[in-house]
């Protein structure tokens, strides 16, 4: 579905990714792991077009996505939710949702999407007419995946949605995106909570220095050696 292929990427001239290659099958969880500035949200941004690798390439089946602007990614069915949910704190919760239909093929189905969100997610229903700004930290991340799903995606990428929210609620968020998933949505997940993630995903690759270090099931991960000790603690 998705192919990433020995990219190099940088910011100005500091490069922080080498030739990194990794591939998401269709109707799978994908988790990417690794510690602080190993490299994570910079695949994804990369993936959404707004940073371009110097070298390399990056395929949505037929679809070159690094020839792309980044507002051309959506309307191949790709969505990212961003680290910190980047909501318009001043808009209501359903004009945040209207504005992840504003492409073509999700604008002419914004009733049914929006209709589907709120089954998704009672509590925006609950809370359609209220500011974005006012509403708790779960419920904002709720607002950001509804948000995304309104884009009819294919391929949903999340960056890091568990920061910042309490214990409780970060498996709440989870379940959210494995019940994404289950809808046939494939899942590009970018987390820090290693433990969680790895039992719910597919397959899961590694990130160290910009690099791509270990790859494997969610269960081999979890039993390797290195992850265990170098992001487990154990």
């Amino acid at each position: 579905m998705l192919t990433v292929q020995n990219i190099d990427v940088f910011y100005s001239d500091l490069q922080v990714l080498w030739d990194v290659s990794f591939h998401v099958r269709e109707g799978e969880i994908l988790v990417l792991i690794g510690a602080n500035g190993a490299g994570k949200s910079t695949v994804i941004r990369t993936i959404s077009s707004l940073l371009k690798p110097r070298k390399g390439s990056i395929r949505f089946g037929e679809v070159q996505l690094d020839r792309l602007a980044p507002h051309q990614i959506i309307e191949h069915g790709i969505v990212h939710v961003p680290e910190g949910r980047r909501l318009f704190s001043e808009m209501s919760v359903e004009e945040n949702l209207f504005m992840g239909s504003l492409c073509r093929r999700a604008k002419a189905q914004r009733p049914e999407s929006v209709a589907h969100v709120y089954r998704l997610f009672p509590r925006l229903l609950e809370r359609r007419k209220q500011m974005a700004g006012t509403l708790s930290g779960g419920e904002q991340q709720m607002l950001a995946i509804g948000r995304g799903l309104m884009g009819l995606p294919r391929l949903m990428m999340f960056d890091e949605p568990s920061l910042g929210l309490a214990p409780l609620l970060v498996q709440e968020i989870l379940s959210m995106i494995g019940r994404v998933n289950e809808e046939g949505v494939t899942v590009l997940l970018v987390e820090q909570n290693v433990t969680q993630t790895l039992r719910m995903c597919h397959r899961a690759y590694a990130l160290e220095n910009g690099r791509v270090v270990l790859e494997g099931t969610g269960d081999a991960l979890l039993k390797n050696d290195h992850v265990r000790e170098a992001y487990l603690g154990l």
